[in-house]
């Protein structure tokens, strides 16, 4: 079935999520309306509309005027079976000691490494993007060095990807957390595709705001952005036991050292950092201490 998308941007939250809101009115009314802001802290927004008929250039023109946005532009998508595309775009991942792959990579699973199956439907999270690999790629790292965990967290965990990876690895208790119901819904099939059903517990919630999520942890993940990880800093740091690590990214290089520098207010110093692509993944450790200690 042949589709259309009808994009533009503008400037604020607000006015993009109204404009989101309005055009969900339009007629032929849109099959989804997405809003979102192109780069963290950008405060520019697209708005976009999927279309199954195409959409009424006239009433795209009104509404982007009264919102204050740019023209829409209308694409027309041809018809495509994106399960079948992404299977033949998302190649096996090697991060280390795991191999991400699909069910239709199955025997391809090199002897030795430890499988992580996430089927194409669930492309998020896949392990292709610089901030996930980089995630897994730490916590084979922590592996390979003999380092052990009595509690693990995984903040905004998307696929599950990361608190799989750790359930590979360690026999503790590790909680998988996102705001998201569908993220949680989807780490629970991939827990389930993955032999890991009662190795991760799973929680709707967002940060660290759910009981289930007071700790201590020895280890938090959070592959999440900037904001966010700004924001989870002080509550982070009352979760945390001493010497406890943390792997952050969804961190774009250039905002690095703002946010190492933020961690260190609430008591965590470097360990390592490391850059694949735009991204970085940072590995802090929690002393409890002021900055200058470090």
């Amino acid at each position: 079935m042949t589709t259309w998308t009808a994009l533009t941007t503008l400037s604020g939250k607000a006015r993009a999520e109204a404009l989101g809101e309005a055009l969900e009115a339009l007629d032929p009314a849109p099959t989804g309306v997405g809003v979102f802001e192109i780069e963290d802290d950008s405060d520019t927004w697209e708005v976009g509309g999927y279309f199954t008929e195409v959409p009424d250039d006239v009433g795209l023109a009104l509404y982007a005027a009264a919102h204050g946005a740019s023209d829409f532009v209308v694409s027309e998508l041809p018809e495509t079976d994106w399960v079948a595309h992404v299977r033949r775009e998302l190649a096996p991942v090697e991060a280390g000691r795991f191999f991400v792959y699909g069910s239709h990579d199955a025997e391809n699973l090199p002897a030795g490494r430890m499988g992580l199956l996430i089927e194409a439907s669930m492309a998020f999270g896949t392990g292709h993007h610089g901030t996930t690999l980089g995630c897994l790629k730490e916590i084979s790292n922590l592996a390979d060095e003999g380092v052990e965990f009595q509690s693990i967290a995984d903040i905004g965990c998307g696929s599950g990807i990361l608190a799989m990876a750790a359930a590979k690895v360690w026999e503790c208790p590790i909680v998988a957390a996102d705001i998201d119901p569908v993220a949680i819904d989807v780490t629970r099939a991939n827990l389930q595709a993955n032999g890991l059903v009662g190795r991760v517990e799973t929680v709707v919630a967002p940060g660290f705001d759910d009981a289930r999520l007071s700790g201590p942890f020895d280890l938090v993940c959070a592959n999440i952005l900037k904001g966010p990880l700004m924001d989870l800093a002080p509550t982070m740091a009352e979760k945390m036991n001493p010497d406890g690590l943390a792997i952050l990214s969804g961190i774009l290089v250039e905002q690095a050292d703002e946010i190492v520098l933020h961690y260190r207010q609430f008591g965590f110093g470097l360990v390592s950092r490391s850059d694949t692509v735009d991204w970085t993944t940072l590995k802090l450790t929690y002393k409890g201490r002021k900055p200058a200690q470090f």
